[in-house]
């Protein structure tokens, strides 16, 4: 096809959304992907619990993966959105599907650090399955992940410390570049000072227990959106799809 300005085209309608969430153990992020509009869950790992929703067997192998995503983009069915629950339990299929293709034990037994360059080409396999879901199938992309606390090395800045996605640097780097929004879930927290004698103050963290995501980068956490969310939101999918579609 030529490309020439009779080409330009202006979208009046958002693509469905790619959204990474991750957080800690236990904060509801299946919940979350479970809510979205005509959810069908990919289970990695067994978190389904009592929810109610469609869901595959627990897939134990990468290739289970992809027979699922191939199973969703092929065959007849009313499912809206796929919900991959969680990342970090997948990573460790694809590791394993690169060790036997090359006949190795561990990853790390690929010289220089190659095993995670290899293991990136089934993360783009795996990426390059959901946009097809996404662009053939209408579906929005939901990819669930468990937060770890790592250090951030700045170049403008002394390190510090924030959540992360549970995920080897090569891979997270792929999906937060993928998504169109990465989500940290996590408890609000105050911080409350008392007194304790002698002039001197202790701070400690206190949670009202109520549930938030937050939707843009802080020292703290990873996050993002192309959306112009709020920077935090109740840990809901009706209040993303609210502020994704505002009442005019």
């Amino acid at each position: 096809m030529a490309i020439n300005l009779s080409s330009l085209s202006r979208n009046p309608v958002l693509a469905p959304p790619r959204v990474v969430m991750h957080g800690p153990h236990g904060i509801g992020k299946t919940t979350f992907g479970a809510s979205a509009p005509g959810a069908v869950l990919l289970p990695t790992e067994d978190g389904i619990g009592k929810l109610t929703v469609d869901h595959f067997p627990t897939l134990k192998t990468y290739d289970q993966v992809i027979e699922a995503i191939g199973a969703l983009y092929q065959e007849e069915h009313t499912f809206q959105s796929v919900v991959v629950d969680s990342l970090d339990w997948l990573e460790p299929l694809i590791w394993a599907r690169v060790c036997q293709e090359h006949g190795i034990k561990n990853l790390e037994d690929i010289a220089y650090g190659k095993g995670f360059n290899y293991a990136l080409d089934r993360w783009r396999e795996f990426l390059d399955g959901l946009n097809a879901l996404r662009a053939d199938r209408a579906m929005a992309v939901i990819l669930l992940a468990h937060s770890e606390v790592k250090r951030y090395d700045a170049p403008d800045t002394e390190p510090y410390d924030r959540y992360q996605i549970k995920l080897h640097r090569t891979a997270a780097a792929l999906v937060e570049e993928w998504a169109d929004a990465i989500f940290f879930a996590n408890w609000k927290v105050f911080v409350q000072k008392s007194e304790v004698g002698f002039n001197k103050k202790v701070a400690r963290g206190v949670s009202t227990g109520e549930r938030v995501m937050h939707t843009e980068e802080r020292p703290a956490w990873k996050a993002k959106n192309r959306y112009s969310l709020p920077p935090e939101m109740p840990l809901a999918w009706a209040a993303f799809q609210a502020a994704l579609n505002p009442a005019p």
